[in-house]
């Protein structure tokens, strides 16, 4: 099976501490792929540069055949990829329908705040926020929302720009039970009409219920890759985790 996302030999070091130690990864194409590993494994700082917000030192990225590294993160979300971050960006004081309506990339933002806005992209961004059962929000300014409805928030406002893959930054971190739950319906539900997801995330109940494909990190590369019932036995990843 051929892979959207790639990386070869990734290298990333602050100072004198090595985030990255030639991390060479493929993602499934198609599939719900997670990244894992023990905290200060490298896997943030591994997404900050598949998606150009910090530059690597070595290596290279590539996206459906692209060399896309280094290249600044609106470039690398044209070619089709969005993410969302581990804490949320969203405008605190506009709207929720204001905030998936800033995400469309062509037009800007004040266009569509001085009610320039085509019809068909305020249909379409109240069908995302439809989807993410948060469409009563619709007129409530984000800071006025639950972390977890801010979550939803900003992958809405990723969704608005329709990618092909969709990284997540820990989307677990701290949402409750309920919407947990939703978001893993979600993702499962958005894999099967075609989209590729890669999922950075600590919680292990929902990374083994809803992925296809794991990528274990340690020390800035990965240590294992495989599906669910490969990796929860493997030996180098519970030494990973547990220290030994």
């Amino acid at each position: 099976m051929t892979s959207t996302l790639e990386t070869t030999d990734l290298r990333k070091a602050f100072g004198g501490v090595t985030a990255l130690d030639g991390a060479t990864v493929a993602f499934q194409h198609g599939k719900v792929n997670a990244l894992i590993g023990p905290n200060g494994s490298g896997k943030t700082t591994f997404f900050n540069c598949v998606t150009g917000m910090i530059k690597p030192d070595g290596g290279a990225v590539t996206y459906d055949g692209r060399d896309i590294t280094g290249k600044a993160p609106h470039t690398i979300a044209r070619h089709g990829m969005g993410r969302t971050f581990q804490l949320c960006r969203t405008f605190p004081r506009m709207t929720a329908l204001e905030n998936v309506l800033a995400a469309v990339p062509v037009g800007g933002l004040l266009p569509g705040l001085r009610g320039a806005r085509r019809r068909s992209e305020i249909d379409r961004a109240m069908s995302w926020l439809t989807r993410l059962g948060i469409e009563h929000l619709a007129g409530s300014e984000a800071r006025d929302m639950s972390w977890g409805q801010q979550k939803l928030l900003e992958l809405a406002g990723v969704l608005m720009s329709e990618p092909a893959t969709v990284l997540l930054d820990e989307p677990a971190g701290g949402v409750n039970p309920a919407l947990l739950d939703r978001i893993g319906v979600l993702v499962r539900e958005l894999n099967a009409e075609g989209r590729t997801f890669v999922i950075v995330e600590h919680n292990m109940d929902l990374v083994m219920s809803i992925s296809d494909h794991i990528v274990v990190f340690d020390r800035g590369r990965p240590i294992a890759s495989g599906p669910p019932s490969v990796i929860r036995t493997d030996e180098k990843v519970l030494g990973a985790y547990l220290g030994v």
